[in-house]
């Protein structure tokens, strides 16, 4: 099967030697969502618009911080404050929730606080990765049925962190078929479960290298064993 452009990053991820290739994929997909969202794009009135409405979560505004450009970040978060202080106001003026229900207990929101919860649930990098990540994973099993090349370097690579192994064992029955299914679980499983098993026991090695009695021995894997380790559990790449 000829690459395309769609295949490229998740070739890309299964050749990177990461501990999870989704993972992989999901942090290029960040790193991409913060340039975007950084760059020249924050002087577009749509993109404007749509940061304005939706705002960052608080691990992305901590990535967007760390970008260092100042007067960008201070520009959305300007329009921003702007937005939410105006709407806010009018929907305070409008008080609690009424409470009808014989105990006295609202049965609804005030619209304040449903405002505020709205827009707690919305982040602007998590939907523009949204997007994109469901159309990787999407890719993943058309490779899959299409790629003669994709099973061997599925079963090569270094397993997956528990959670999208789960998603991936998720949509499976969704994407595949009768044998592509069965011999994609079957994939699956092993490649989770061996590689799993193998950074668990560098992490054991890893603390046995604390104790006296195997300080002279050699680290062998290990000395990576917890930055992979935590890969594996929270699927969160560490920045060494």
């Amino acid at each position: 099967m000829a690459e395309q452009i769609y295949t490229i990053p998740v070739n890309d991820a299964f050749d990177s030697g990461c501990e999870c290739p989704v993972c992989a994929m999901n942090r290029e997909l960040e790193n991409n969502a913060i340039e975007y969202t950084m760059g020249p794009s924050y002087m577009e009135d749509d993109n404007r618009a749509l940061t304005d409405k939706m705002g960052f979560c608080p691990h992305h505004t901590r990535l967007l911080y760390a970008q260092k450009n100042r007067l960008g970040l201070a520009l959305m978060l300007k329009t921003h404050t702007d937005k939410t202080i105006k709407e806010m106001k009018e929907l305070a003026a409008k008080g609690p929730a009424p409470k009808s229900s014989f105990f006295g207990k609202s049965q609804t929101e005030a619209p304040v606080v449903e405002y505020i919860k709205e827009l707690e649930s919305t982040c602007f990098i998590c939907d523009r990765m949204e997007q994109m990540f469901d159309r990787y994973i999407d890719t993943i099993f058309h490779m899959w049925k299409k790629d003669p090349g994709f099973p061997e370097k599925f079963r090569s690579c270094k397993g997956f962190c528990t959670y999208h192994y789960g998603l991936l064992y998720e949509k499976s029955s969704d994407k595949l078929k009768g044998d592509n299914l069965t011999s994609f679980i079957d994939a699956l499983n092993n490649v989770y479960f061996d590689n799993m098993e193998r950074v668990n026991e560098d992490i054991s090695w890893f603390i046995d290298k604390f104790d006296y009695r195997y300080k002279n021995d050699p680290w062998k894997n290990s000395k990576d064993a917890l930055p992979r380790g935590i890969i594996k559990t929270a699927h969160t790449i560490i920045d060494n």
